[in-house]
């Protein structure tokens, strides 16, 4: 199985709960459930906030200079259960002139009675130039790491997944040209295509570099005040494997406390057995 994530959306149902300030025992639970609350707003947040899709301005006159942000997290338990979490994440954005970069990374690792059950790593390398305010140039360069993939869990026994399934390193590097057909505050869309180099190692040891191509395109239409819908698609061809995926939502906002984001997710990779896999979201913010 041959896989590529080129789009990643968390969708979610929360409702925000009041709870007294005075409560905080973890016996009774209310620590516990603050943090959850918590981790629930922040990613439907996180939703919400990319759809808008910041960077669909994106020009020569947005911000100059150095910018951008870092994170970490850490969790460690002993007792009868010894786990520890490890999440860090990096951004970072320089503008200078018509020359835009982006760098961005993140580590995901998990480990339970000793033994590692997630070391995840991911990170890209963005580049635009803008010759004009519609058209630029790109070069992208991003790389997804498993450091899993060369063992199996007991579901993957019993599942039947081999070595050979799982892919250990995702690589892409390549370059190409860009074009902003609308540029307006009510609507956006940009197209960018590209050629470069796609390599793919699996958790048996076996390699493969070959050429590939990826195609994009970022849309977004304002239909009023309170409706805004996106339709982000990304297309990846090699020797191996098509790999396309596309992520259509629709944000409402009801009234002044309600917030509702509806996505549809589709995933083509045709060298699976199945090839489409397709997911619904809803995200619904709650605010009193």
């Amino acid at each position: 199985m041959k896989n590529v994530s080129l789009l990643a959306t968390a969708s979610i149902l929360a409702v925000s709960l009041a709870v007294p300030a005075f409560a905080q025992s973890d016996l009774v639970g209310i620590s516990n459930l603050d943090d959850r609350i918590d981790d629930i707003e922040r990613d439907v947040a996180d939703d919400m906030a990319r759809a808008e899709d910041a960077a669909r301005f994106g020009s020569p006159e947005s911000r100059q200079g150095l910018s951008g942000s870092a994170s970490l997290g850490y969790s460690g338990k002993t007792g009868n259960n010894e786990s520890q979490d490890l999440l860090l994440g990096l951004r970072i954005r320089h503008g200078a002139g018509p020359l835009v970069q982006t760098i961005g990374a993140a580590l995901d690792y998990s480990e339970t009675d000793g033994s590692a059950t997630k070391k995840d790593v991911f990170a890209i390398y963005d580049v635009n130039y803008y010759f004009t305010d519609h058209v630029y140039g790109f070069v992208l360069g991003r790389i997804q790491s498993d450091g899993m993939a060369d063992e199996l869990t007991a579901t993957e026994l019993a599942d039947g997944v081999t070595l050979a399934d799982k892919v250990k390193h995702d690589g892409f590097l390549g370059f190409g040209p860009g074009y902003r057909i609308v540029n307006t505050p009510d609507m956006a869309w940009r197209v960018q295509a590209g050629i470069g180099v796609s390599y793919l190692e699996y958790g048996d040891g076996r390699s493969e570099t070959e050429g590939a191509g990826i195609v994009s395109s970022r849309f977004f239409y304002k239909i009023n005040d309170n409706v805004f819908l996106t339709n982000d698609t990304d297309i990846l061809n090699s020797d191996s494997a098509l790999r396309a995926n596309n992520d259509f939502g629709v944000n409402f906002k009801i009234t002044d406390a309600i917030s509702t984001r509806m996505s549809y997710l589709s995933e083509y990779n045709d060298s699976r057995a199945i090839k489409t896999d397709n997911k619904l979201g809803i995200s619904v913010v709650f605010g009193f």
